[in-house]
């Protein structure tokens, strides 16, 4: 019996214990790269921006728009990028590089500018394949030529080389800390023009002439950590692209997609125009809204005739629930716009059709209230129960 026992209780944890190994595997899928430190298309977007390509340098290291988020150093400081350049016929070659040390370099991106036999000029922004995979390719198509184009074809043209180093930096220039990936690429969908289109392609138009530049293209990070390439980082992935594809992550590819994911896109616009119909809720709390100030005084200017009426009400006490905008023309009348507010506590609401010849220089009755002839309207204080539905009010007012 006891055997038995020992059986069943040694069988039961095996059980339990698999179905605990059960529970604890997981799998998850890795949703940062080195790669996501800087977006190609917002590299794009400042080259069709830029006048030349000294100011194409200036503009990827500003530090008021912080374009690149690599720190390849590890120095916590966001590295800066030089721009350097290569010619070969109709190509030019445009390569990024990041400063890691003194003479320390690596490849980032090339963009790889062709004008064919027909003037057309082709732009490729391609990212290193050490750092994105082979073949991570788009093709901008901007909605106007970029000036930049201008100056590439020119007589005695010279290839631009930065003259920025290591520890030498322009004045503009100064160190920022990198942001952690996912506030980044918030960022920087806002730097990405999406006017302008960006079309992703496996096909290097220019690979002879990259060919040819290959042995000089700085790869000091990849000397250093030989195992840290793409193909190393995500085993089964070709490239950047194939692995976005794969990872849960959320980018805008247009600017539609941005407006509809921006909470601005529903507040509410408080602004009334003067001509524009308003609806008036009936609540029973003060209402506050349009051009009425949190004090609850009014000032009231109202057409009457000929003499302009101008009124001030203390609110703070007023059970009136209901306000009407005296300061707009609802449409043509008679005799003026007639418009007021009333306590509907104590009297029902009976505003019949206001005759367009009543004199309004005379008494006029509204719900029981007896005035006495000939009330001047235009400085007449008026008391904080503001009830026009039972007060008799004197002759003579004011």
């Amino acid at each position: 019996m006891k055997t038995k026992l020992i059986h069943l209780s040694l069988l039961a944890s095996l059980t339990i214990g698999s179905l605990f190994a059960q529970e604890k595997t997981t799998v998850t899928a890795k949703n940062s790269d080195i790669s996501d430190n800087l977006d190609l298309r917002a590299v794009a977007t400042v080259f069709g921006d830029a006048k030349d390509l000294e100011d194409f340098e200036r503009r990827l290291n500003d530090p008021k728009t912080q374009i690149s988020n690599l720190d390849l150093n590890n120095d916590n400081y966001v590295d800066y990028l030089r721009v350097i350049e290569t010619v070969e016929g109709n190509v030019h070659l445009v390569v990024v590089q990041a400063v890691l040390e003194k003479d320390v370099f690596q490849d980032v991106a090339t963009i790889e500018v062709e004008r064919d036999r027909n003037n057309r000029v082709q732009v490729q922004v391609v990212g290193d394949v050490y750092m994105y995979g082979a073949n991570y390719i788009y093709e901008p198509v901007y909605v106007h030529t970029p000036v930049i184009y201008t100056t590439f074809w020119v007589s005695n043209y010279r290839p631009y080389y930065s003259s920025w180093y290591w520890g030498y930096y322009p004045s503009y220039y100064y160190y920022w800390n990198p942001f952690p990936i996912f506030r980044y690429r918030n960022h920087i969908h806002v730097h990405i023009n999406f006017g302008h289109s960006y079309h992703y392609v496996t096909h290097r138009r220019c690979a002879a002439v990259y060919n040819n530049y290959y042995g000089r293209r700085g790869n000091g990070y990849e000397r250093r950590y030989p195992n840290r390439s793409f193909a190393h980082r995500n085993a089964g992935y070709s490239n950047r692209y194939e692995l976005d594809s794969r990872r849960n992550i959320s980018s805008p590819r247009n600017r539609s997609e941005i407006t509809s994911n921006s909470p601005r896109g529903n507040r509410e616009t408080r602004a009334i125009e003067g001509n524009s119909p308003r609806t008036r809720p009936e609540t029973s709390s003060p209402r506050n809204n349009g051009t009425r100030e949190n004090s609850g005084t009014r000032v009231t200017t109202e057409n009457r005739g000929n003499s302009p009426r101008v009124s001030n009400e203390n609110r703070g006490n007023s059970p009136r629930v209901t306000t009407e905008n005296r300061g707009r023309n609802e449409g043509p009348r008679s005799n003026g716009g007639r418009e007021f507010s009333e306590n509907r506590n104590k009297s029902p609401r009976d505003r019949g059709t206001v005759s367009s010849s009543r004199n309004r220089g005379n008494s006029e009755y509204r719900g029981g209230s007896s005035r006495g002839n000939s009330q001047p309207r235009n400085s007449a204080p008026r008391g904080n129960s503001n009830s026009r539905g039972s007060e008799g009010r004197g002759n003579g007012r004011g």
